[in-house]
């Protein structure tokens, strides 16, 4: 990887940097000061702190490069967290092309909205998203069983997006391309082992490459996460399957930025419209048999158009018409989530996002806590003199909370399988219960504790963290 020919800049800034002392000023990238601050031996300006040093000990991490193995969310993220901290990385991806029409559409709640602004990343990477900020939840007879909050609106007006994945993907690989970052596509990883305090990792091309570190942001089935720890376990099959959709030209009683979910007698049903007019829609089929890997490739959209049309034929509301009227490629996917992880980590490597802690789509939160993980990631390994000991302060402070968010999901999950019975009874108590989550959850201790969730930057990661809500 190339080093700064700033040499002298303790920050090791990608380039842009100009470090001096002449007359007594010193110049770190666009900030000028002329009050030195001697920390370990090195001469730092007294204003925006330099990337790459602790503030509270003096001394720089021992990970300047790391090696990023997933290029979708989670990983142009991470990147920019550690271009932020001072730390060069360089992503590589399995596709041997740009991902760009992976995935259907997601929600960056208001947390995860904070985080991008962290990394000055929010405003490009929801420019073509529109806020959702309600749900309106219905049975599959048509009534109305409640209504609660997509995701909270904080004080400061913050609140939860919409947004098609392809959209989200181009614009943070943007934005980390506009650092200096580079991505690598088809390398995908097969191998990696620590030599001498360092990374080597080797791909199925039979290229290899070398780093201080090596974070796994390679999603739900992690290659990072087999290399940690070959017995971890294996994500865990929700019994759903999941497809989506966009369609224009079909009416639907619905006000832009709130989401409708239907209950339906055999599936679950969702969608929201777009402020210019496109509905986005998906669909969670019950499937208590897990699909083989591939195996829904295999059936083609006309296939997935009579199965979801039949599947929804009995139901109220407008999912017949909508799956009918999409003209697009149908593209079905298991859910899996990751539960509970035993080891994130090693000296030298640790996964972070779906790889280490997948929840269910029905979470809301899968980006958002991806996007928070690359922010504390960057932070720890800025401030903690070992990547050993950052990575375990880095777990130690988000593992509770992304497995709070994937138990949450779980409950909701089972009420999407819900059939016979215990279908009816879900529908009987739904309008008793819902306005009580409202309430006492999300609008409460822990909605605000899950929406509210903010990670300061510029406030150092003690060498012992305790963890956070």
């Amino acid at each position: 990887m190339q080093r700064n020919p700033a040499r002298n800049c303790p920050g090791n800034c990608p380039g842009r940097c100009r470090w001096s002392t002449k007359a007594g000023r010193s110049r770190i990238g666009d900030h000028d000061s002329t009050q030195i601050l001697r920390l370990g031996g090195w001469a730092l300006g007294r204003g925006r702190h330099p990337p790459g040093v602790a503030r509270q000990a003096g001394v720089m991490t021992q990970a300047r490069t790391a090696l990023i193995a997933g290029g979708g969310i989670a990983g142009p993220a991470a990147a920019m967290a550690l271009h932020k901290a001072g730390i060069d990385s360089v992503i590589y991806e399995a596709h041997p092309a740009p991902a760009e029409s992976i995935g259907a559409f997601l929600t960056v709640a208001a947390n995860g909205v904070d985080a991008l602004r962290t990394l000055s990343a929010d405003q490009p990477a929801l420019a073509a998203g529109f806020p959702t900020t309600a749900i309106t939840v219905w049975s599959g007879t048509g009534k109305r069983l409640g209504a609660a909050a997509a995701s909270m609106t904080l004080t400061d007006g913050t609140t939860g997006y919409t947004l098609k994945r392809a959209d989200l993907y181009t614009a943070l690989h943007d934005q980390a391309a506009s650092r200096g970052i580079r991505v690598e596509h088809g390398k995908r990883l097969a191998a990696a082992e620590t030599i001498s305090g360092r990374v080597r990792a080797r791909f199925t091309d039979r290229t290899e490459a070398t780093g201080d570190i090596l974070i796994g942001c390679d999603g739900t089935h992690s290659a990072v996460r087999r290399i940690i720890d070959p017995s971890a376990p294996a994500p865990e099959y929700a019994g759903l399957i999941n497809l989506g959709g966009y369609v224009r030209g079909v009416r639907v009683s619905a006000d832009p930025g709130t989401y409708h979910m239907i209950f339906g007698k055999r599936a679950f049903f969702g969608y929201a419209l777009a402020p210019d007019g496109e509905v986005w829609w998906f669909a969670n089929v019950p499937e208590p048999k897990e699909p083989a890997r591939g195996a829904l490739a295999s059936i083609g959209t006309s296939e997935w158009r009579q199965r979801l049309t039949s599947l929804f034929a009995d139901d109220a509301g407008p999912a017949t018409r909508l799956i009918e009227a999409t003209a697009h490629d149908l593209a079905a996917s298991p859910v899996h989530t990751m539960p509970r992880l035993p080891t994130w980590h090693t000296d030298r490597m640790i996964v972070i996002g779906d790889a280490a802690h997948a929840p269910s789509p029905t979470s809301g939160q899968g980006a958002s806590l991806a996007i928070e993980d690359a922010v504390q990631l960057g932070k720890c390994l800025r401030d903690l003199p070992r990547p050993d000991r950052a990575f375990a302060a880095f777990e130690q402070i988000r593992r509770p909370r992304a497995e709070r968010v994937i138990k949450q999901a779980a409950r909701v999950n089972n009420n999407k399988a819900a059939t016979g019975a215990a279908r009816v009874f879900r529908d009987l108590m739904m309008p008793v219960m819902l306005p009580l989550y409202v309430r006492f959850i999300a609008n409460g201790k822990p909605g605000k504790q899950l929406y509210g969730h903010h990670i300061d930057w510029d406030t150092p990661v003690p060498a012992h963290p305790g963890t956070t809500p």
